[in-house]
Formats: C-alpha cells, structure tokens, sequence
C-alpha cells in the first residue's frame, strides 16, 4: 500500500490518519511524503510492488495529477493496481477521475472504515 501526495500540495495529516488507519487495519503501508512528482510515485510504487495507490490532495490539481500517475502506471505496463483518491476533490470533477482510472475518491469526513473496506473489497491482485 503506497500513500502519496503528488503535486505542491504541503498540508499532509489527511495522508498520514489514513496511512495509520491503513496500517492499524493490517495493511503495509508506506507514505511518499510532501510533493512527489507522478514520476516519483509510479517509481515508488513500482519499486514497493504496490497492490495500493492511494493519493491524496487538497491544492485542486487533482485533475491533472491523478490522470497523470494512471498513464505513468499504464506506460510501464502496471495494470494490477488498485489507485484510489482522497482530499478536497470537487463532485463535478469524480466522474473524469473516475474514467482516467482512478477506483474510487473519499472526500474529506469519509470514515476510514468506508476506505480500508473499499480496498479490501476490490484489491485487483
């Protein structure tokens, strides 16, 4: 399980209560930190053999960033993946990210359980 913050976003605590809850529930986890490129993340992913992505972002970049990580993971042939995004993502703005490939978005209140059992219900490996 890989939790990132792409972009310049620099407010993570949404990251790292998901993170502890992810790895509370059992899962391993491992945080990016601050500012990942998508590079960086489908990088990291790749290298922790990852069946999780979980991206997290408040700066409204979500649109060109979560597209980004998928044709990244698509590019390097990594199709087994489960991506999911969380922080301040517009409504109007779920069913692009949802086509570009992301599973599933949690917005900002979403229980953690709602989450860790999205993840547990549809792992593609």
């Amino acid at each position: 399980m890989l939790v990132a913050k792409p972009g310049l976003d620099g407010h993570d605590r949404g990251a790292k209560v998901i993170a502890r809850a992810l790895r509370d529930a059992g899962m391993e986890v491992v945080y990016t930190g601050l500012r990942q490129t998508p590079e960086q993340i489908v990088q990291a992913a790749v290298q922790e053999d990852a069946d999780v992505i979980a991206l997290s972002i408040l700066s409204g970049a979500h649109n060109h960033l979560f597209p980004r990580v998928m044709e990244l993971l698509a590019q390097k042939g990594v199709n087994d993946v489960l991506v999911i995004g969380g922080g301040v993502i517009p409504e109007d703005d779920i069913p692009f990210l949802k086509k570009a490939g992301i599973a599933e978005i949690f917005g900002p209140g979403t229980p953690t359980k709602a989450t860790i059992d999205f993840i547990r219900a549809n792992l593609k490996r």
